[in-house]
Formats: structure tokens, sequence, C-alpha cells
């Protein structure tokens, strides 16, 4: 088919399949948007600003204040990487990691309490993670010197 006054050229069904493709792209970049605002913003500043909230759950884990910063410092890293096309699957990963940690402590030692929290955001990590790991495997072809 000839293109004029913007019909496409191809095969026919190539321009939906490039739209669809598209519309997917920016959907997944609208989720890692979101989970990198919720990760930097309500979930690492709290703790990077030794919020009262943050305080309070982490007295209770024990392991001292340094341990909340940790947490912080991991998340805000994970949030801005989440933003970052070459680290996006590895962030996902990484924070997955870090919600499995958050659901053994919400779990055995909050009696449960929000352990559904971290459940969702692994799964929608998991999302991310697999829609991104081209780029986790070339990062780790860069890093190897492979590519």
């Amino acid at each position: 088919m000839n293109q004029t006054a913007g019909t496409p050229s191809g095969p026919r069904g190539a321009v939906p399949a490039e739209r669809a493709a598209r519309g997917k792209e920016l959907s997944l970049r609208a989720l890692q948007a979101l989970l990198a605002l919720f990760f930097v913003f309500a979930s690492a500043l709290p703790k990077l600003i030794a919020h009262s909230s943050a305080v309070e759950g982490f007295e209770e884990i024990g392991f001292g204040m340094w341990f909340m910063y940790a947490i912080g410092v991991l998340e805000l890293a994970g949030g801005i990487a989440l933003a970052t096309p070459w680290l996006s699957g590895l962030s996902a990963l990484a924070l997955i990691a870090l919600m499995v940690g958050a659901f053994i402590t919400q779990v055995t030692l909050f009696e449960g309490r929000n352990a559904y929290t971290p459940v969702l955001l692994m799964i929608v990590l998991g999302v991310v993670a697999w829609a991104r790991r081209g780029t986790v495997t070339a990062l780790a072809a860069r890093l190897r010197g492979t590519a």
C-alpha cells in the first residue's frame, strides 16, 4: 500500500503493532516512574529524615538507627535506578530482594501487619524486572567486557 494522506505503507497491521509496542513501552515507563516516586519519597525519605513513623518501626526491629538509614539509602538508590534506563531491570531485582526482607520482617516481628505491601510491590517490581530483563543481560555483558 502506498503512503498517501497518512495511510500506512507496508504489511497490513504494522502500524497497530507499532502503536501497541509504543503503548506498552510508555505504560512500563509510567509504572517505573510511579515506583521510583514511591521508593524515593514515600519509603526512603521518611527513613532518611528520621520521621517518627519510621523511627518507631525500626526501634521495634532492634538493629539500631544505622539500619534505618541503610535501608533508606538502598531504597533511594533503587528508586533513582528504576528511572535510569540501563539500570531499571537490575534495580527492580534488587528492590525485590529488599521487599523479601521487608516481608519477612513484617511477618516475624510485626505479626503480619502490612505484610501485603511488600508482596504487592514485589509483584509490580517483578513485572518491571521481566520487561527490562534485557537491560540486566546487557549490563552484565558490558561489565564482562563482551558488549
